[in-house]
């Protein structure tokens, strides 16, 4: 989640010792950002060349591994959390009282009340006293919010097989763009042979996928390489999922414009599947809510763009606007949030394509 850095101090450190956790100040100079993950890519010489900081709010920022970048001292504590935690904690007691102030009735109580009672203050209807009422079960908090069930073998078989070998995938992309240069550095280092628990080769794999539909407008080809990384399961390392993600969201976004609908749920179904793996009820509640918050307010990098825009820096506001659109091809797949619904959502994301194809 993105802040302002008001009244804080910061320190200067290299970039490449970064770690997750740390509120990272943004390039704009004016807030902060806290790190989910942090991966390096090296060059071809096997020094680390580039740090890549992918952050809570969603977005990846690229730093060089000497750069000096500056890191709060102190870490606020997320508030929204800890209210939403706090609500939880109320709605639990609120359901505690509520069975606690209950009257409590044992077997053979009323009986023994009457046996203790003289015959002469026994009233006359004591023998047709009204029968007590049953009492109230207050029922529990939902323990876990409703499972999100994962596609069938059935839905999966919707998946084209690859054709041939990834490399050979990767290879025939590269074929149908002989003059694009992003394609082909992309496939050279991918080339040298693709590794699915390798963070960095998925993430080559996913920026690949990405190539071929936005800059090529090749949905096709497209959809064929981000396959490879779609039909992954989540293996709880959040830094290679972040590009099954990404792979998974374009191709649903490509699906829907193609009216293969049936297709696009089994993406969009594989990209909730994290969502169910926490077991323990609280946290559950917990992720649900956050989840559902940083979609209502998601990071769309407006400041960022802006100041690009400002500063004829057409490069930088290139970049900013494909971190954008990686957030909205994100929202789309969920189908929407609270405050932004799907129709916004589509004319966004045409805007933002256009922008970054021009």
């Amino acid at each position: 989640m993105t802040e302002t850095p008001a009244a804080r101090h910061y320190s200067e450190q290299q970039a490449g010792s970064l770690t997750s956790g740390d509120q990272l100040l943004l390039p704009d100079g004016e807030r902060t950002a806290e790190i989910q993950r942090v991966e390096v890519e090296s060059d071809d010489f096997g020094t680390p060349a580039v740090v890549l900081a992918s952050l809570t709010g969603g977005g990846t920022i690229r730093i060089a591994a000497g750069s000096i970048v500056k890191i709060a001292d102190t870490v606020v504590r997320d508030v929204s959390l800890q209210d939403l935690m706090v609500e939880d904690s109320q709605h639990r007691n609120a359901a505690s009282d509520a069975v606690t102030q209950l009257p409590v009735a044992t077997p053979g109580s009323q009986e023994e009340q009457r046996s203790q009672e003289t015959p002469e203050k026994q009233p006359p209807a004591a023998a047709e006293a009204a029968p007590v009422a049953p009492a109230v079960v207050v029922p529990p908090l939902p323990a876990i919010p409703p499972a999100v069930s994962g596609p069938s073998a059935e839905e999966l078989a919707r998946i084209p097989e690859p054709q041939g070998t990834p490399e050979a995938v990767v290879e025939a992309a590269a074929e149908a763009h002989p003059d694009a240069v992003g394609v082909l550095l992309l496939a050279d280092k991918l080339a040298k042979g693709i590794n699915f628990k390798s963070g960095s080769c998925l993430k080559d794999l996913s920026d690949l996928a990405h190539e071929l539909f936005i800059t090529l407008k090749d949905p096709d080809g497209a959809l064929a390489v981000a396959d490879l990384l779609n039909v992954l399961p989540f293996d709880g390392n959040p830094g290679r999922w972040t590009s099954v993600e990404a792979s998974l969201a374009l191709s649903s976004y490509i699906c829907r414009q193609d009216r293969q609908e049936d297709r696009a749920e089994v993406y969009e179904k594989m990209l909730r599947m994290p969502e169910n793996q926490e077991t323990d009820p609280f946290k559950a509640r917990m992720n649900a809510k956050v989840r559902q918050r940083s979609l209502n307010e998601p990071n769309l990098y407006d400041k960022e763009i802006f100041r690009s825009i400002d500063n004829s820096n057409h490069e930088a506001e290139r970049e900013w606007r494909l971190l954008r659109l990686e957030s909205l091809l994100f929202l789309r797949a969920h189908g929407g949030s609270e405050t932004i619904g799907l129709g916004e959502l589509q004319r966004r994301i045409s805007n933002e394509l256009e922008a970054v194809r021009a």
